[in-house]
């Protein structure tokens, strides 16, 4: 490809748009892989609650889910990367195609329980990026009044992870009036909220996964590899 004008461009490595990567053939048909993370160990967690409720909303749309259970993870870097919970945290991650991540908010921000998964996932580890790629709806739960803070957060979060954060999020305010005696959501427009979210998150997966890999596929990765488009 010709660059005139770029001098600091090294055009070997440019790459236009192929049409034909973005329509891809075959497309995968197994079922959207969707990991969900929430971020409080008490024993009664509201974000623990919601995430449950969301992934029943998932699996009545056809997803196949797991849940991280938080309890036991080490604070990062204070035990080697080969601990079975980071292990376990790692491959539920590479396993996924889209991610749920629900945190309370504490002090005006998500908590260290949530940070502290996140923390754990590297960006990249040789070729292999944990989170790259995926699809993320995010969520939050608050003891006081409507909040967006962790939300927020959590988008800015899975954007420095190279995630897709759909458009649309849940925020549960007073979570506990929102609950029953049962531990199940009760019918709301916060409810439904949350079904919108996993609905939305749904559509977008099965959207993007089979486009990923070309849609994170950098100028400046191939160039710092060495590895002009014809190579591929």
């Amino acid at each position: 490809m010709t660059a005139p004008d770029l001098p600091a461009l090294h055009p070997e490595y440019l790459e236009r748009v192929d049409l034909a990567r973005l329509e891809p053939h075959p497309r995968v048909d197994h079922p959207p892989r969707i990991l969900l993370l929430y971020g409080s160990l008490r024993p009664r967690s509201f974000s623990r609650l919601l995430v449950l409720e969301a992934e029943r909303i998932l699996k009545a749309l056809g997803a196949e889910t797991r849940i991280f259970d938080p309890t036991g993870l080490p604070v990062a870097d204070s035990v080697p990367a080969t601990h079975p919970k980071v292990q376990e945290l790692r491959a539920l991650s590479l396993w996924s195609e889209g991610q749920v991540w629900c945190s309370p908010e504490r002090h005006g921000n998500i908590t260290a329980v949530f940070k502290n998964q996140i923390d754990w996932l590297p960006l990249s580890e040789g070729s292999i990026r944990p989170t790259q790629g995926r699809t993320l709806a995010v969520m939050q739960v608050s003891g006081g009044s409507q909040s967006f803070n962790s939300v927020n957060a959590l988008r800015v979060l899975g954007r420095w992870m190279r995630m897709f954060a759909i458009p649309n999020q849940s925020s549960v305010p007073m979570a506990y009036t929102q609950f029953g005696d049962d531990d199940r959501m009760k019918p709301s427009p916060l409810y439904d909220r949350m079904v919108d979210v996993m609905e939305e998150l749904m559509k977008f997966t099965w959207l993007l996964r089979d486009r990923a890999d070309y849609l994170v596929d950098r100028y400046s990765e191939r160039r710092q590899d060495h590895r002009p488009p014809e190579a591929r």
